[in-house]
This record gives structure tokens, sequence and C-alpha cells, in this order.
């Protein structure tokens, strides 16, 4: 069986500026907190994840399972 974190993480919300690595999640760029903590929030409910707060400006949304 063959596992990878990238298997389970669907987006990635954050206001980090740098370039993401090729072949990953879905990164949103939002600047505002308010808004992403709505967008990560939006994306949990419509792919039926899980939205972690990394507690430096950057959402992830998860599929567990």
């Amino acid at each position: 069986m063959n596992v990878s974190i990238n298997n389970s993480i669907l987006a990635v919300i954050t206001s980090d500026e740098e370039p993401a690595p090729l072949g990953g999640p879905v990164v949103f760029r939002i600047r505002d907190e308010k808004e992403r903590e709505r967008v990560a929030k939006y994306i949990g409910t419509v792919t039926l994840g899980v939205v972690h707060d990394l507690r430096n400006g950057t959402y992830i949304v998860v599929r567990h399972g």
C-alpha cells in the first residue's frame, strides 16, 4: 500500500507569497485573515474535508481516512 501525504491534503490556503512546488495540492493565496478563514471553511464543506489552522497564516484542508 502506497500512502502519500499529498493524497490527503486537498488544499492550502495561505498568505505566503512563495511559489508552491509543482504537483502538490491546490494553493490559494489570500492576504486577508478573515477571507482565508472563510475560504478554508467553504472548501472544507464542499470537499467534505477537515480544515486545520496551522497558526502561521496557513490553513490546510485534509481528507482523513
